[in-house]
């Protein structure tokens, strides 16, 4: 398994590399620069930001600086926020994108379960419609369209839970199910396919042939196999939940890094989107890496080849 390991942490480096150097090239060709305002600068002032921040360099030297600086784990300095480097943008702004991610994925991996469950056990009487039915909303409402609907329902219509921040634990709910909603919806569907292929195997057939009872086989036996296509997709969507979500955190006034990653893009923000990208890669790689080793925990069939 170490030598696995080794190998997608080699795989790993190159594909970040990869990412880093087209998205470099292609901010670059992109028309203006983090100093084109409204308001043109002054020549000089202009040309002393440049030489600040490295951008009087050839492109290639721009290159070859940030990938040393990187090396020794600097991702550089903001060049809208003054007076913090990217690593500290990162660091203040993800705690908010992981409180809020974590209650998603639990509320997506909850929900998702039993209505997944419900729907195999149920399967084409009115409990199985009706999950598939609320799966269908999940996938069909964006969460653009949702939080807007979730605060004016529970927050200006009912007062039961506050609309912006993260000061108290209910601050977590609406945005949390704004979310987590489409993944709950595709789980609960990826879960209830799943479930109803093995539930027709072979060794289910024996163990009811055994006398076993239908929710010992169903938690025992069939929910454990039915799993691995949920672990498969719960890489990226880790990744992508925890590292935020623009419109979500905008909605709810959540001062997380996928506000941050779009207003750097915006501002044409050169190091804090290269540094948020490297970031997310990162991220994703990890989530990616720890799902293929769950895959032995949940099923020991599995062997990781070396």
């Amino acid at each position: 398994m170490l030598k696995y390991i080794l190998k997608r942490l080699v795989s790993s480096i190159i594909t970040i590399w990869f990412v880093i150097t087209i998205t470099f090239f292609l901010m670059h060709a992109i028309p203006g620069g983090p100093f084109t305002t409204d308001r043109k600068l002054p020549p000089a002032v202009e040309q002393n930001l440049k030489v600040k921040f490295g951008l009087d360099k050839s492109l290639g030297g721009q290159y070859e600086t940030y990938l040393v600086g990187l090396l020794h784990g600097d991702l550089g300095p903001s060049m809208t926020t003054e007076g913090l480097t990217v690593n500290q943008v990162i660091g203040n702004s993800f705690p908010a994108s992981l409180k809020v991610g974590i209650c998603a994925i639990l509320f997506s991996l909850i929900i998702g379960l039993i209505l997944g469950i419900i729907a195999a056990l149920k399967q084409g009487k009115f409990l199985d419609n009706l999950c598939m039915i609320i799966s269908t909303i999940g996938v069909a409402v964006p969460s653009m369209i949702l939080a807007p609907i979730l605060i004016y329902v529970f927050a200006v219509k009912l007062g039961v839970l506050p609309a912006v921040g993260l000061d108290l634990p209910s601050n977590y709910v609406m945005p949390a199910i704004a979310l987590g909603l489409y993944y709950m919806a595709f789980i609960s569907r990826l879960v209830r396919s799943s479930l109803v292929e093995v539930v027709r195997q072979d060794y289910i057939r024996v163990a009811r042939a055994k006398g076993l009872s239908k929710r010992k086989i169903i938690l025992k036996h069939a929910l454990r196999n039915s799993l691995i296509p949920l672990i498969t997709y719960l890489g990226p969507i880790t990744a992508g939940v925890l590292t935020g979500s623009f419109v979500i955190e905008t909605v709810f006034g959540i001062p997380g890094i996928g506000r941050e990653f779009v207003q750097s893009i915006s501002n044409r923000d050169y190091t804090t989107t290269l540094g948020v990208t490297v970031f997310f890669c990162a991220f994703l790689i990890v989530a990616n890496l720890i799902v293929d080793l769950l895959y032995v925990v949940v099923d020991p069939r599995i062997k990781l080849e070396d």
